[in-house]
């Protein structure tokens, strides 16, 4: 993932900060992130998310609204209508750098200013909501105390997560006149609805009535156990998988030709979590997959580890060589598993003679195919010892490492 920090012209002509996440391979699509309610580009959960759709060739734009990090303005000038301005100017920023979104994600209230946002662009063909209010007004309750104040004087100081901010007049007018229901009905793009039942900041009933409110296609994923700001990285890890791959059902994503030379393409590992071994795994534009250690060696388990794929690939091959012979020769084969299990043993234990440790596949194969004759059993069985990976494995294979600036 490459990313450049920069700022654009928001609502009332106030610089907005901004982080543009991009795939350090093709870029396929761009979205566009709105946080939570007074949070910020850079809480963890956008964070996360943003890494993970950039490994997926989904380029992240995610900036501070108005008032709020280190975007310009005056945070107690700012309203709903402002945020979902703010999402506008930041979409005709892109579309003018050559990367018109396409994807729009929200939490929280950010959820419910992409929805508004969304109706007023063109191109969105995916949006995505965590734990957003049907009614934006739900806001009020955090500083219900301040209302009276607020209504007198025009604006009052008030205190959110431990921070300090003064909320205006006009949020709060704004807040209560703006009603999802008819921009719902009207959106002209795919709706994903994520929320954690257990949710103590925005009840789930909200996501029940987003979903009702909204035309197909729509769908609803439950978060389990995650909290309101997406705090557990396993949790942000499934929501922006989730989005990941609901969004390629909407979303075109051109798939690159690859390299000269490299027919297969390039299999990109960029590391997910420098605190512990999470990988992403990337080949090509459209597969994606997570490499990680068992929690025993201080991973999180969220992936097969290295050796793990190094058994799949054997398995795979051996799966697909038997499968083409059966195919062409026309046998009865219905269905093929094969089940590989890895260890570092004595090379004496293997019975080569040599003192040093070697690694042991211990593969087993089963065909299924009641028609099948012994003859043609044990002919496919000898078949799988021409699987490409296989003699690959079993050769020296030579490595060539570059360092790249």
């Amino acid at each position: 993932m490459v990313a450049q920090q920069i700022t654009f012209p928001g609502h009332d002509g106030s610089q907005l900060s901004a982080r543009l996440d991009l795939p350090s391979g093709p870029h396929v699509a761009t979205a566009i992130f709105a946080h939570c309610f007074t949070c910020g580009k850079d809480i963890p959960a956008a964070r996360r998310i943003a890494a993970r759709l950039a490994a997926m060739g989904i380029a992240v734009l995610r900036f501070d609204f108005t008032g709020l990090g280190h975007s310009e303005g005056e945070f107690e000038n700012t309203s709903f209508t402002s945020n979902v301005d703010d999402l506008v100017a930041a979409a005709t920023w892109a579309a003018q750098k050559g990367m018109p979104p396409s994807l729009m994600i929200g939490h929280s209230l950010g959820g419910a200013a992409v929805i508004k946002a969304a109706g007023m662009l063109d191109g969105i063909k995916a949006v995505a909501t965590i734990g957003a209010p049907f009614d934006p007004t739900h806001v009020r309750h955090h500083f219900a105390d301040a209302l009276p104040e607020i209504e007198r004087n025009g604006a009052a100081e008030v205190s959110l997560g431990g921070r300090p901010f003064s909320i205006g007049k006009s949020f709060i007018e704004d807040t209560g006149a703006e009603v999802l229901t008819g921009v719902l009905k009207h959106l002209n793009a795919a709706l994903l609805v994520m929320h954690a039942p257990r949710d103590n900041i925005v009840s789930i009933d909200s996501a029940a009535q987003i979903f009702t409110a909204a035309k197909h296609p729509k769908s609803f994923i439950s978060l389990e156990n995650a909290d309101h700001l997406i705090t557990r990285p396993e949790d942000a890890e499934y929501v922006a998988e989730v989005i990941a791959s609901w969004s390629t059902r909407y979303i075109n994503r051109p798939l690159p030709a690859p390299p000269i030379g490299t027919p297969e393409g390039i299999v990109r590992v960029s590391e997910a979590d420098p605190d512990g071994f999470l990988q992403d795994i990337t080949s090509g534009s459209n597969v994606h997959l997570l490499a990680d250690e068992p929690l025993a060696y201080g991973g999180t388990n969220m992936g097969m580890s290295p050796y793990g794929f190094l058994s799949a690939s054997l398995g795979a091959c051996t799966s697909m060589t038997i499968r083409m012979y059966a195919r062409r020769k026309e046998w009865p084969l219905k269905h093929v598993r094969v089940d590989v299990c890895h260890d570092k043993v004595h090379a004496q234990d293997a019975g080569t003679g040599a003192q040093e440790k070697i690694d042991n596949f211990n593969r087993a194969i089963t065909l299924t195919g009641p028609e099948l004759t012994q003859e043609q059993r044990t002919r496919l069985f000898e078949i799988a010892d021409r699987c490409p990976v296989h003699r690959t494995l079993e050769r020296t294979s030579n490595i060539k490492t570059t360092l790249l600036a």
